[in-house]
């Protein structure tokens, strides 16, 4: 297992006075849009997680560039994309610290290309890794640079790694996994590796209908991947405690539903057993979230990762507003993956309520799911000036 102790961090670089250093953080962050078509950032968590490093490196006497991606770009220049907004931002919570353009208008990145590799370390001393939302992705601006430059973990990266670590290998008990999102697909393996971990796995959202069509119910339109029935059905049969929800709020045939209520139509009926045909399920019951709530209350330690429904549309907000609220309640130690879940909590007002709330929802799955081995670590750990 990775521990910080294993990566060489910001006290193993060498004198930073009057040095160049980069720093890839992850401040793929949301914009707001506003009448005037300006943008703005609408969600600064990722890069206030980033400024005790950043500020360290200032103390230090560093010159200080930071690099990111921002959206999805295919691989070349949009203007839509442009850091400009997310610049002006750090520029007030940090002034002081260069932010170069987004790394994804250049192909070389996500192709991990040598040459562009080479230009980026261009006139730099060290190079500082703040970007645990990368961390499972093997780019040319995570992986490239500890193969030249003395390197390290940012502190916000090495915590990451230090509470996703305990939590696998000594947690608190019962350890409570709570995991939503819409696709079976997207987290079977996770939750294959957290099944030999946890005491209770606790599963909503949409991945819940496949589960539920593997022990036979009848799911109506509701997300369903026939593909990893067996999957499912092989983690019910494992004798791992699985909680999945008896009661569902499905939308009447025809409905449709969105964020903010925006284009949203059609009835709304709380479901027990079987869907109806043509009825889609879009958020766990009250029974369903009350028991998730209990179980999650009494937990030594909870992992929580995705929405217990489609979160974005108000009317099928209740599941995931009751487990959220059950989770800050916790007396156990509580983390809480990136992304949408962080996203819940937020709109909750219950971010500091929480005992750690993580920069990145799919590297935090991907460090569970590869035993805590990801490329950005694996990276640092080869760096010239790494612990041997």
């Amino acid at each position: 297992m990775t521990t910080p102790a294993r990566l060489p961090l910001l006290g193993d670089l060498p004198d930073l006075e009057g040095k160049r250093v980069l720093v890839r953080v992850d401040f793929n962050v949301p914009l707001h849009i506003g009448i005037d078509g300006r943008a703005t950032v609408a969600d600064d968590f990722r890069i206030t997680a980033a400024l005790p490093t950043l500020r360290w490196l200032l103390d230090q006497g560093a010159e200080v560039v930071a690099i990111s991606h921002l959206g999805r770009p295919a691989d070349t220049r949009d203007p839509r994309w442009e850091m400009d907004p997310v610049r002006e931002r750090l520029d007030a919570l940090c002034p002081g610290v260069e932010l170069g353009e987004n790394l994804r208008f250049e192909p070389g990145e996500k192709r991990n290309d040598p040459a562009f590799v080479a230009s980026l370390i261009e006139g730099f001393d060290v190079y500082v890794n703040e970007a645990f939302g990368v961390a499972h992705r093997a780019h040319a601006s995570i992986v490239g640079p500890p193969r030249f430059l003395p390197s390290a973990a940012g502190l916000r990266l090495a915590r990451e790694v230090e509470v996703l670590g305990r939590i696998l290998e000594r947690p608190a008990r019962p350890f409570v996994a709570v995991v939503g999102g819409a696709k079976v697909a997207d987290k079977i393996e996770v939750l294959n590796a957290l099944a030999t971990k946890v005491d209770t796995l606790v599963v909503g959202g949409g991945m819940a209908f496949t589960f539920l069509a593997a022990q036979g119910r009848r799911v109506g339109s509701s997300l369903f991947d026939a593909g990893h029935l067996e999957d499912c059905r092989a983690l019910l049969d494992s004798g791992l405690e699985i909680l999945l929800p008896t009661d569902i709020r499905a939308l009447e045939p025809g409905g449709t539903f969105g964020a903010g209520g925006i284009g949203s139509r059609g009835g709304v009926k709380l479901i027990e057993g079987d869907l109806p045909d043509g009825w889609t399920g879009l958020d766990i019951g009250p029974d369903s979230a009350a028991a998730f709530a209990d179980v999650v209350r009494q937990a030594g330690t909870v992992l929580w990762n995705g929405p217990l429904g489609a979160f974005e549309d108000a009317r099928f907000a209740g599941g995931t507003r009751v487990v959220a609220q059950a989770v800050a309640e916790s007396k156990g130690f509580s983390v809480v993956g990136g992304g949408d879940s962080a996203s819940a909590l937020e709109e909750l007002r219950l971010c500091d309520q929480v005992s750690f709330l993580s920069t990145g929802g799919g590297a935090s799955l991907a460090f569970i799911e590869r035993g805590g081995e990801l490329p950005a670590l694996d990276a640092l750990r080869h760096a010239p000036n790494a612990p041997r």
